[in-house]
Parts: structure tokens; C-alpha cells; sequence
């Protein structure tokens, strides 16, 4: 019998700041985070995030509303800031009066005021000390750092999740929220003993029941082994994949010297809806990250958060022996 740690109080920083039971973020993944996803995070302890990557401004609204209505727990919405129609996601945001925001791929000091005008709490997503500096001065309530291990679209400097962490939670005074790498308590462990306050996990989440990512996707992720995501397209976006057709052409184009004007044609549009929602497993984008190796099983959201929380328990009490 597992032990029975999963009903502590944990209450630091994030915790309080956004209203929850527990320090773990799921991450805003394109095509995979939609409202059961998030509501179920929340319900769980967790903040839950849809992620708006995907979603027209409508449909965005649709799945807030349907979010609310299976959930009492505080939600969030991830907003990419490289789409065209990012200006009607945040105005819907604040419609809405969603409490958190995070925002990525862009400048965070675009939104981070007018949004914490209406009072909502905003968090940047960063991949390097620059930006997370940046974000500080913009004045968002905390950072994500997000680790070279990370699945989807990738920090240029290739900066793994172990240094990535202390190097930005010894320069800004914000909390951290460490990303890249973490499905596990003892991952979560290994973050707060670098300094991190919270954790987003987005790989796992992607391997449950609640997730919105096609089965064929969700079972490939738990047959994947070490070695078997790459980052790809470097020179234009880079993004973390796992190996397929679509994969092998890519890194063959690179190999081959191609132009980004020639891999941004050969990627062309809705390849990630492909690989991840509609579950094309030989031409579409299969975003995620390296640690899907250490997943084997699809499991219901609550069962994946509580054993995290007492593998972090577990791990803690092992480590106070030292």
C-alpha cells in the first residue's frame, strides 16, 4: 500500500498566489490542453490551463464557459503571443475575467499591464535568463522557466531545466516555476531544491485520460523510449519531437542544408491539428517532450497529480537522511 501523503497542506508562494492546493501548473499544450484537461487539473489541486494556441477566439470563449461549468477551482488560459489574433484572445480574457494568465512566445511586457489592470495574475514562460528579466520588468507575478527538455516549440540556447532553474531564481525576485523535464514527484523534488516555487508538467498531462490529444498520439507517447525526441528546425522555430516520417523528412531536410523559406513550406499549416488531435502518426507534428520515455501508462488526471504529490513526499523524507 502506497503512503498515505497525498492529503497534506503545501502552501509557499505559488500556491497563494494562484489559489490552489498544490505548486503544479499543467502546461497550456497546444491541441492537448482544452477545458476537461484543465478543469480536471484544477479539481485535482492543481491549475489547470487551456492552451488558446489552437483556439479561435470563439472557440476560446467556448471551452472558458464549459471550463467554468465543470470546475469551482481557479483556471487559467496560456496564451501564445505569435498569433495574428492575439489581441481578441486577451480582450476575451478580460471579458471573461479569467484570474490567470500566461503568456509565451512573445514579449511579455506587451499584455502583462493591461491585463493586471483588470487584476488578473500573469506569468511569462521563458527559456532564458534575457526574457525572464524582462518579464520581471514588465511586471508579471512570476516566471516560467522552461528547460531544453521541454516538448513543442524550444529555447534557442538549448539550456537543460537543471541550469536553466538557479540561474534564473538567483537573478529576478519573482517566484520561479520550473518546466522541462517533470512527470514525477522526485522531479519535482529536484526543482525545489534549485529554488523553484511551482512546477508545470506538460508531457504527462498529454498521457491522460482527460487530455484532448488523440489516442493513437497519447499511445505513442507512452511507447516512446530514451532517445526518441529530437529538437528539429532550429533555424526557423525550434520544437521538440518524436520521431516519425514527418520527423525523419525534416531532419533529413536540415541535414541537406535546406532554407528556412524551403522547411517553412514543407511544414506548411495544421501539422501539429494532424499528428496531435487527429492522430495522423506519419505526417503530423508530435510535440512533446524527453520525458515521455518515463511514461508507460495513460492514467485519469487525479491519479497522475496524487502520485506526484506522494513520490514528492516520499522523496523528501529520503533525501532528510542525508
Amino acid at each position: 500500500m502506497k503512503p498515505a501523503y497525498f492529503f497534506f497542506m503545501f502552501q509557499n508562494s505559488i500556491t497563494q498566489l494562484f489559489g490552489i492546493q498544490y505548486p503544479i501548473i499543467q502546461g497550456g499544450m497546444i491541441w492537448c490542453s482544452g477545458w476537461e484537461l484543465a478543469s480536471a487539473v484544477s479539481n485535482a489541486g492543481g491549475l489547470g490551463l487551456i492552451g488558446a494556441g489552437s483556439m479561435r477566439p470563439e472557440v476560446l470563449k467556448e471551452h472558458i464557459q464549459k471550463c467554468r461549468a465543470n470546475t469551482s477551482k481557479p483556471f487559467g488560459v496560456n496564451i501564445p503571443l505569435l498569433y495574428p489574433y492575439s489581441d481578441e484572445q486577451i480582450q476575451m480574457l478580460i471579458d471573461e475575467k479569467i484570474p490567470v494568465v500566461f503568456t509565451s512566445a512573445g514579449n511579455p511586457a506587451k499584455y502583462t499591464k493591461l491585463l493586471k489592470s483588470y487584476g488578473i495574475k500573469v506569468v511569462h514562460v521563458t527559456a532564458n535568463l534575457k526574457f525572464a528579466l524582462k518579464a520581471q520588468e514588465a511586471g508579471v507575478d512570476a516566471v516560467v522557466a522552461e528547460g531544453f527538455e521541454a516538448g513543442g516549440h524550444n529555447g534557442r540556447e538549448e539550456t537543460t531545466t537543471l541550469v536553466l532553474i538557479p540561474e534564473i531564481v538567483n537573478a529576478v525576485k519573482i517566484p520561479v516555476i520550473a518546466a522541462g523535464g517533470i512527470a514525477t514527484g522526485a522531479a519535482m523534488m529536484a526543482a525545489f531544491a534549485l529554488g523553484a516555487q511551482g512546477v508545470q508538467v506538460g508531457s504527462r498531462f498529454v498521457a491522460s485520460v482527460e487530455s484532448s490529444a488523440h489516442q493513437s498520439f497519447k499511445d505513442a507517447v507512452v511507447k516512446a523510449k530514451a532517445g526518441d525526441t529530437m529538437l528539429r528546425m532550429r533555424q526557423l522555430v525550434p520544437v521538440r519531437l518524436l520521431e516519425n516520417p514527418f520527423d525523419a523528412a525534416i531532419a533529413s531536410m536540415e541535414k541537406a542544408g535546406a532554407s528556412d523559406t524551403q522547411l517553412a513550406d514543407f511544414l506548411g499549416k495544421g501539422r501539429a491539428r494532424l499528428g496531435m488531435f487527429e492522430g495522423d502518426m506519419e505526417e503530423g507534428e508530435l510535440e512533446i517532450g524527453q520525458v515521455s520515455s518515463l511514461i508507460d501508462q495513460i492514467k485519469p488526471v487525479s491519479e497522475i497529480i496524487e502520485e506526484m504529490m506522494n513520490e514528492f513526499e516520499v522523496t523528501k523524507n529520503r533525501i532528510s537522511k542525508f
